[in-house]
């Protein structure tokens, strides 16, 4: 039997939970919403300025009063039905939560990121409410997935429980009856020792709220029964989740740290339509059929082993897609004046703290101990790279410095995440790093920065500029920065319509002040350099996975393992076609293999690793 904070969880307990509880969040929940309400109601009611874009509509309103439904709804009855979430000041808003001032407003249906993300979100929060209803369980926490994966999921504790897809009917049915009463989504804002109170039986949304900033705002949620600790924003309310289905169920360990409370993890994906659903459900068997995984089996690509879990064993056939991918970038990198450089694989963990990386990603770097002295080995290249641009004084003349590194990366992922070729704890990366002057950049602020706020701020001037020189679509992820510094993520969709996160490109003020680089200028004073992350693969092992998947197996002639086939009909022809033949190919550069195995022609050509290969 499991343990929370020192007690045992039973049956009973969990029935017990579900009846007293339940109702005493209600209870407060609805006490301080009629607080909040009646003093939003003393609050001036204050004409305010509407502008919606795309259009520009402009439109008027009253402060604390008029809610972005109705502005949806004075526009067009559509636009009303089908919104599901909004932007106020390119802030993600409920629709039916009033305005506080003058804005921008801009609405997203499900076909937007914004909207399918927050549609997922407000699934998961139906989920957890079967869930809650039916189990009793404690949840823990309930997001959608990330993007390019559909779906959502809720990490909850059920005790002696263990979920799998025998429970699942009855968990989809617990949802149905959710999205049948049309339960709206409801927000307040409560003080820390408000939410302490509403959640103190559950000691997962305790140990949360205890982590927060003293200074943070606090939001809660209902829908119907539930009522959960979220900053959401939330759909207007549950009947546009028109299909909903349970997808797996696994073991997670709370915050993902080895030692703490076992949870399961139920997983899910909806819809606002059955069509979707189906078409989805189609497209995963699709994907199932044609898994990277097994086609690297099929076609002698790659293999795991247990000795050395989440590091690739890349056969002959295998490593020449790979390596044909690196020649790929490499053949880039000289056309466009980068520089390939070799670092090493460990550093002293002095580096790690220097560049932030200990405090923001330890945990997922390899550590250990030589002579008394801690070492990580590397999950990135940044930092090696900056020791490399001081190891000797820099002029203005040699910026930009292009430094591009294909060094082996390792990332400490737990045991449970690794997934194939595409979460892997050993890896490489089309890594480079761009070191140049502001002048160098689309933009140039005039004044220097003072303080971090005004670092991150320039950054990101320097990155939107760049994009709207670009001049195509682009939007804003806000609050999905790596921790240094803005970026720019570009995402592609494979032959079955999913999206993938691959491309990447970040701005960097904080590494090159951390590091104290400096290059001489013209003028013989020492300025700071600029610091421009990039990778376009991204992880050599994903994009393997990602184009096996893409072209179902049947790779391009250029990337194909296995080119061309010599296939003599006799012996007595085996060598002369591998003289012949075999010797005109190598000089082509073109990949050939010979079959000599003695069997009917036809039947050798049957053999799955001989598909899509020119046949001699």
């Amino acid at each position: 039997m499991a343990n929370i904070a020192g007690k045992k969880y039973s049956k009973e307990e969990a029935e017990a939970y579900l009846r007293s509880v339940v109702p005493k969040r209600i209870s407060l929940f609805e006490t301080i919403q009629n607080e909040q309400k009646l003093h939003r109601l003393s609050l001036p009611s204050e004409t305010i300025k509407i502008n919606v874009l795309p259009d520009g509509i402009l439109k008027e309103g009253k402060k604390w009063n008029t809610s972005p439904f109705d502005v949806a709804k004075g526009i067009s009855k559509n636009l009303a039905s089908n919104s599901l979430i909004c932007r106020v000041n390119g802030v993600l808003w409920d629709v039916h939560r009033p305005l506080e001032g003058n804005c921008e407003l801009k609405f997203f249906t499900f076909d937007d990121d914004d909207g399918r993300d927050v549609f997922w979100h407000s699934s998961a929060h139906i989920l957890g409410q079967s869930l809650e209803q039916i189990y009793g369980c404690k949840l823990c926490i309930g997001p959608c997935t990330s993007r390019g994966v559909d779906g959502f999921y809720y990490d909850a504790f059920y005790g002696d429980l263990g979920l799998n897809q025998e429970h699942f009917e009855r968990i989809e049915r617990g949802a149905k009856i959710a999205v049948l009463e049309r339960q709206r989504f409801e927000r307040i804002e409560v003080t820390k020792d408000q939410a302490l109170e509403m959640f103190s039986d559950n000691p997962f949304k305790v140990e949360i709220i205890n982590d927060l900033p003293e200074d943070e705002a606090i939001t809660v949620y209902r829908c119907g029964p539930l009522v959960d600790l979220c900053r959401g924003p939330h759909i207007p309310n549950t009947s546009f989740v028109k299909a909903f289905c349970c997808l797996m169920a696994s073991s997670v360990y709370w915050k993902g740290k080895r030692g703490r409370e076992s949870l399961q993890r139920v997983y899910g994906v909806a819809f606002p339509d059955q069509n979707r659903l189906k078409q989805y459900k189609d497209d995963l068997e699709e994907a199932k059929r044609y898994d990277h995984r097994e086609l690297g089996k099929k076609q002698e690509l790659f293999f795991f082993h247990p000795l050395s879990p989440g590091s690739c064993f890349f056969l002959p056939h295998g490593t020449r897609v790979y390596n044909k991918l690196l020649e790929f970038i490499r053949n880039e990198y000289w056309d466009r004046g980068y520089e390939e450089v070799v670092t090493p694989n460990n550093f002293n963990m002095e580096l790690w703290e220097k560049s932030g990386h200990a405090q923001n990603y330890k945990e997922n770097i390899f550590v250990f101990e030589i002579e008394h002295q801690e070492f990580g080995q590397k999950p990135m290249n940044c930092p090696g790279h900056c020791v490399m641009f001081k190891h000797r004084v820099r002029s203005y003349r040699e910026l930009p410095l292009r430094l591009a590194d294909f060094g082996v990366l390792h990332c400490n992922e737990a045991s449970g995440a690794l997934s194939g070729l595409t979460r892997v704890r050993r890896f490489q990366q089309d890594d480079a790093h761009i070191f140049c002057t502001e002048s160098q950049l689309s933009t140039r602020p005039e004044e220097k920065f003072v303080g971090e706020l005004e670092t991150w701020d320039k950054a990101e001037a320097a990155l939107t500029e760049a994009l709207n020189e670009f001049g195509q679509p682009w939007e804003v992820n806000e609050g999905d920065g790596a921790f240094y510094g803005p970026k720019i993520d570009i995402s592609v969709k494979d032959a079955m319509r999913r999206k993938f996160q691959c491309a990447t490109l970040q701005l960097d003020f904080q590494l090159p002040s951390r590091f104290d680089l400096s290059y001489t200028t013209e003028d013989e004073i020492r300025e700071r350099p600029v610091m421009i992350h990039r990778a376009i693969l991204g992880s050599v092992e994903r994009m393997f996975a990602i184009l096996l998947e893409h072209y179902k197996g049947k790779w391009p002639f250029w990337l194909s393992p296995r080119q061309a086939i010599v296939c003599p009909v006799s012996l007595r022809n085996l060598f002369p076609m591998h003289n012949g033949c075999g010797i005109r190919f190598m000089v082509l550069g073109t990949m050939l293999m010979l079959i000599a195995q003695m069997e009917p022609s036809a039947k050798r050509l049957q053999q799955p690793e001989w598909h899509n290969t020119t046949i001699s």
